[in-house]
């Protein structure tokens, strides 16, 4: 599935989301990344982690391996509760062994993040995930307007200005 350009522009501006998998005992894990956006599909990397030796033991590459389903949600915060907006991403999370596909999307995560120009990520393992479904909430491409939760409902009922985020 692939993203409007309304969507597709709130993602790639913003510079962090929130991924979430699904733990062995089926509680939620959440944490925050770094991505791209490529059509219909998004990268996150594994990047350098001082703490951890053997990467393919992190908890969020375990709970891909045992269940690709995974959310990513992409959130825009303002004081001004009139400019608040949700972007959720539903999809199939793989490991991308491909080299063009991993070069590409390497090439687009330091063009997008300065930082990642001394980080090896090409010996890491990239998270690609394939867009299945999209739902969002509040005015994606004007801060200050709001409107109703699109793509099926998004079980929120909170509204900005009107009550207090969720």
């Amino acid at each position: 599935m692939a993203l409007t350009g309304e969507q597709a522009s709130f993602a790639s501006e913003a510079r962090t989301a929130t991924l979430a998998t699904i733990a062995e005992d089926g509680r939620p894990r959440l944490v925050p990344i770094c991505f791209v956006l490529h059509g219909d599909v998004l990268f996150t990397p594994i990047d350098e982690k001082p703490k951890t030796a053997d990467l393919r033991s992190l908890a969020r590459l375990r709970d891909i391996e045992r269940r690709a389903d995974v959310t990513v949600l992409i959130d825009r915060w303002d004081e001004d509760w009139n400019h608040l907006a949700w972007l959720r991403i539903d999809g199939r999370a793989t490991l991308t062994d491909d080299p063009a596909e991993r070069a590409s999307a390497i090439a687009a995560l330091r063009a997008k993040y300065p930082q990642y120009a001394g980080h090896d990520l090409e010996s890491r393992p990239l998270i690609r995930i394939a867009i299945e479904r999209v739902r969002t909430w509040g005015d994606l491409s004007a801060p200050g307007r709001s409107r109703s939760p699109s793509g099926g409902g998004s079980g929120s009922s909170s509204s900005p200005g009107r009550s207090r985020p969720r």
